[in-house]
C-alpha cells in the first residue's frame, strides 16, 4: 500500500481520473438540468435526486465493468506479427474514437469559420 504513495503511474491515474470525473460531473450536471427544468418544481428535486444517483450507479458499472475488461490481457487475435488481447482493443478502440471525435469537431469550427466567412463577404444570406 505504501508503495502507491511514491508510485509516480499511481499519482498519473489518479490525476487522470479525477479531471475525467470533474468533466463528466459537469456534464451530468447540465443534462440534468435540462431534464429537470421540463418537470413541474414540485417534482424537480425528485427528479435532480433520481438522475444523479442514477448517473452515479451507472458510472460506477462502467468502471466495474472496464475494470474486467483491462484485465483480459490473453491474447484473442495475431496482426502482423503482435498479439492482441481485449485491453489492446479497448486502448485501440478508445483511441481511434479520441481521433474521429477530434477531427469531427475541428471539422465543424472550421466549417463554421468558412460560413461566417461567406456571409461576411456577401456571398451566403443570412439564416433564419
Amino acid at each position: 500500500m505504501l508503495q502507491l504513495l511514491t508510485d509516480p503511474n499511481a499519482w498519473a491515474a489518479l490525476v487522470t481520473l479525477t479531471a475525467l470525473e470533474i468533466v463528466l460531473a459537469s456534464t451530468t450536471s447540465c443534462s440534468s438540468r435540462c431534464w429537470v427544468s421540463r418537470c413541474s418544481p414540485r417534482d424537480a428535486r425528485r427528479a435532480r435526486q433520481i438522475v444523479l444517483s442514477l448517473a452515479l450507479v451507472f458510472r460506477i458499472l462502467l468502471l466495474f465493468g472496464l475494470t474486467y475488461l483491462m484485465r483480459l490481457t490473453y491474447p484473442i487475435a495475431t496482426a502482423f506479427g503482435r498479439e492482441f488481447s481485449w485491453h489492446d482493443v479497448i486502448l485501440i478502440a478508445g483511441g481511434l474514437f479520441l481521433i474521429a471525435k477530434a477531427t469531427h469537431e475541428i471539422h465543424a469550427e472550421v466549417e463554421a469559420d468558412e460560413v461566417e466567412a461567406q456571409r461576411r463577404q456577401g456571398l451566403l444570406r443570412p439564416s433564419r
